[in-house]
């Protein structure tokens, strides 16, 4: 993720006028548009998963977070809705970081979740087979794989 702060710089924050020229670009298929926008929010997406996760499992996981957050990205400007209207249907246009932000953090925590699971998961049977050598005598469920969910 070091590499970022060159975009970063490249691409700083959009106006909300001008990042919703963007997408509504980019929802009637400008690729460049598309790209513009993600690239945008690069700083965003970085600094929610430094917001969310610490700073061990950021050295770990980070770039693929990041990846993954940014195909994320480019999938919810698709469902943008730019003609938003609150509950007394006053049209209340949001930035879409605004937009993005709980998918992310959803997505960075399950993502997160499951990369420990499955480290804790095989550094048990790693272990195990350390321990007692041939994995087959290995039943399928050992009494520490009861407490992994």
């Amino acid at each position: 993720m070091n590499a970022y702060p060159g975009v970063i710089r490249r691409y700083p924050k959009l106006s909300l006028s001008e990042e919703r020229h963007l997408i509504l670009k980019a929802q009637k298929g400008s690729k460049k548009s598309k790209a513009e926008l993600v690239l945008r929010h690069i700083g965003f997406l970085i600094y929610r998963i430094h917001k969310v996760a610490f700073p061990s499992l950021i050295q770990r996981f980070g770039e693929d977070l990041l990846e993954e957050a940014i195909l994320i990205t480019y999938q919810k400007i698709k469902s943008y809705d730019l003609d938003y209207r609150d509950e007394k249907g006053i049209p209340s246009p949001v930035k879409f970081s605004s937009y993005l932000w709980k998918r992310i953090d959803g997505f960075i925590i399950d993502s997160l979740k499951k990369e420990l699971n499955e480290s804790n998961f095989y550094n048990r049977y790693d272990e195990y087979s350390r321990k007692n050598g041939d994995l087959s005598s290995m039943s399928t469920s050992t009494e520490m794989d009861r407490h992994i969910y």
